[in-house]
């Protein structure tokens, strides 16, 4: 893949990449380009029989961007291309010019993508917002001329010095889904059902677990001015937090989120699988991975309500709503016949509106 003008990478979020796995963790190697030579030069004009030095410096090397770009959803575009050289600068020249810097090259990446030193583990920042540029390599400095090294004692200087080597390192990117609403549950919960019902996100929706591979991200739009975005995250299990399912590598996409929705099947399939333990259970998991996200608020949902006789879904909320001493706000829903969902999304909107002033982490 080549840059376009401005050494600018785009990357591409056709119906190609569209349909390749969500990938949200890579590594690529960035090396900026090396300062230009100072040059060695002396005037040679007709009439000035003793022509001091006037070389030039040499241009900085380009330099490595990442930059934050609100189209990019993954980072999956690195799986083929993972080399990353911005050119040197040119050489200084004579009548003192300098050269020519090298080009900087901007690579872009979704937002939330966190960039990580591979070799210390060093944390060396954070990309959230759509344009914000992050440095990842320094263009090395171009070397003196020896115009620079003229004195009283030495009216003729050869010395000059070269350029300096640009910055060279091995980064681990790791994307964490910037949303405002993460849908947190077991398999089929209803996640992927809910996130159809309220936005234009088609998710893939089953009857079989782990039908959601990766985090699909809808927007819903209140009215014309109000919206938020809002993730279905993979189903998890008991053991998420040490890697069991799809494991931890999808809980920390529910960092960055500023309201929890807990979605609970109301009247699950199998009948070992109680509705209140498996709050509990995720409970467990949380905080097991991040106590933190035990503190981000967290409504209660309780889905498929269609599946019971309403006198009969609306007891049996309330019984695991008493067991579960819950406190916060929480909704009785079907995504399928769309019962609830408008007042919760509207609630939802609402609640952010009061937490505009908190930041994400």
């Amino acid at each position: 893949m080549k840059p376009r003008s401005g050494g600018v990478f785009l990357f591409g979020q056709g119906d190609e990449a569209q349909a390749m796995k969500f990938v949200d963790e890579a590594h690529i190697r960035v090396q900026a380009g090396k300062g230009g030579d100072g040059s060695a030069s002396f005037r040679r004009e007709k009439y000035i029989p003793f022509g001091g030095p006037d070389g030039g410096d040499g241009g900085r090397g380009g330099s490595v961007f990442l930059e934050g770009d609100s189209g990019l959803n993954t980072l999956v575009d690195f799986r083929h291309l993972r080399d990353f050289k911005a050119p040197r600068g040119q050489s200084g020249a004579g009548r003192k010019m300098s050269g020519k810097s090298g080009e900087d090259i901007v690579i872009r990446v979704p937002l939330g993508t966190i960039v990580l030193d591979k070799e210390s583990g060093e944390k060396l920042g954070d990309v959230t917002e759509h344009g914000q540029r992050l440095r990842v390599a320094a263009g090395g400095k171009g070397g003196l001329g020896n115009v620079h090294f003229k004195s009283s004692t030495n009216r003729a200087p050869r010395r000059t010095t070269p350029g300096e080597l640009g910055q060279e390192s091995e980064l681990h990117l790791e994307l964490m889904v910037l949303a405002d609403v993460g849908l947190l549950g077991f398999p089929n919960a209803g996640k992927s059902t809910l996130i159809s019902a309220v936005s234009q996100a088609r998710p893939k929706v089953a009857d079989y677990p782990f039908t959601t591979l990766y985090p699909n991200l809808g927007v819903v739009r209140i009215d014309v001015d109000s919206s938020f975005v809002i993730a279905d995250i993979p189903g998890l299990i008991a053991g998420a937090a040490e890697g069991a399912g799809l494991g931890i590598q999808f809980l920390k996409h529910l960092q960055r989120t500023r309201l929890l929705l807990h979605l609970v099947d109301i009247a699950p399939a199998d009948a070992s699988q109680d509705p209140v333990d498996q709050v509990r259970q995720l409970e467990r998991e949380m905080q097991s991975f991040d106590a933190g996200l035990l503190d981000k608020p967290r409504w209660l949902v309780l889905t498929k309500a269609d599946l019971l006789e309403p006198e009969v879904a609306r007891q049996q909320a309330l019984d695991i709503v008493a067991e579960l001493d819950w406190k916060d706000p929480w909704y009785l829903v079907s995504s399928a016949t769309r019962s609830g969902t408008k007042e919760l999304m509207q609630d939802i909107m609402a609640a952010l509106s009061g937490l505009n002033a908190l930041q994400r982490p």
